[in-house]
């Protein structure tokens, strides 16, 4: 089987469709039968990179500036631009049986152009009115792009029920599966015992719908307490961020990592007590998941995956939006009760176990022999 998929994200550029291409890919490299030609954006120039003899990486200088995790309209539409141009030179030379493309939009609306039976993966912001810079433009013109896209696929296939659900809101009789994100539970586990402070984790773009300054605020709230907060990523609300934990006289407690290395990951989540999300909206976040195998209790808003990774008192809390309250209210849980840490920790890892990236591309792959057998 010979797979084109589109993405106009992949490590380093990116966040969690970009590392969820990358594990998939990693999956597929394992098995024979089947081949993967990947249109993505580079940051700087165009290449082609051959992982093994099955996968091939097309790299497009899309003219990419500013933060990797960060795509602005002008990069969405410089790939969208050059990705069609290229795949359509691929298919003049290669035969293929099936394209999977990461976002309706845009890489859904190329799929959809060049012809070929394809699946799209909805992951978050392409899905309309899940994220408010693109309301305007959804009410005018993506929402109604969308549905057609989706009808004219042969699956449609969201990473979380949430995600599903916000999306049956534009396109009530489409038929949209749930295909969960993965996580590598060898790679993120549970390291030593903690002490010290309550050392409390977030990693995630700097951008606002990850609704960081309300977990900011909690610190100042709880300030008479213990405790330290780490903020992993980068993202174009950094400078603002910043300033408001000068503003709150946090700079002792609050503590900005920038963008960390992947490989960096582990040790990070090692290093603390709880992960936060305080997210307003979100598709399946891979950072939950690599928490989660790391033995971290959960403390996220209820959106996106977190009716999959979120059972509220066993391994963690579920969170009121924009609701700085609700965030103190769940660190006082364990600051009043630390032995939850090692009890919701151990929850949280023993469900980890249970997901593993075998099992999302085994499950891609069968939405690929489905599609490309009612061809």
């Amino acid at each position: 089987m010979r797979v084109l998929m589109l993405n106009y994200e992949y490590p380093p550029l990116g966040g969690g469709a970009a590392n969820a291409t990358e594990k998939i890919l990693r999956v597929f490299a394992e098995e024979s039968d089947i081949e993967v030609d990947l249109v993505t954006s580079s940051m700087g120039a165009s290449s082609v990179h051959s992982v093994t003899p099955r996968q091939r990486i097309h790299y497009l200088d899309i003219g990419k500036a500013g933060s990797v995790h960060y795509q602005t309209n002008r990069d969405l539409l410089s790939y969208s631009w050059r990705a069609y141009r290229y795949a359509r030179r691929l298919l003049r030379n290669q035969d293929f049986d099936v394209c999977h493309a990461f976002f309706g939009i845009p890489c859904g609306v190329l799929a959809w152009q060049l012809g070929l039976p394809y699946i799209v993966s909805l992951r978050g912001s392409d899905v309309p009115f899940y994220n408010e810079r693109f309301r305007v433009p959804d009410t005018l013109v993506f929402q109604r792009l969308s549905r057609h896209v989706w009808s004219r696929s042969g699956a449609v296939i969201a990473n979380s029920i949430g995600l599903r659900d916000l999306a049956r809101a534009s396109a009530p009789n489409q038929d949209i599966g749930v295909i969960p994100n993965g996580v590598d539970t060898a790679r993120f586990s549970p390291g030593p015992s903690v002490q010290g402070p309550l050392r409390v984790l977030i990693v995630a773009r700097l951008i606002t719908r990850k609704g960081i300054p309300s977990l900011i605020e909690a610190v100042k709230h709880l300030e008479e307490e213990d405790i330290q907060l780490t903020i992993a990523g980068d993202g174009n609300q950094r400078e603002a961020l910043g300033a408001l934990v000068q503003q709150l006289g946090l700079e002792d407690r609050v503590t900005f990592l920038g963008v960390v290395a992947h490989e960096e990951l582990p040790a990070i989540y090692q290093a603390h007590h709880i992960f936060v999300l305080p997210s307003l909206n979100e598709g399946m976040s891979n950072t939950v998941l690599e928490a989660m195998a790391s033995g971290l209790p959960i403390l996220m808003t209820d959106t996106g995956g977190a009716r999959e990774t979120v059972e509220p008192g066993r391994n963690g809390y579920l969170l009121e939006f924009g609701s700085v309250d609700s965030i103190v209210d769940g660190l006082r849980q364990y600051l009043d009760r630390p032995e939850r840490l090692a009890q919701h920790g151990a929850r949280s890892r023993e469900m980890a176990e249970n997901m593993s990236w075998q099992a999302v591309a085994t499950a891609y792959r069968g939405c690929y022999e489905q599609v490309t057998a009612e061809c």
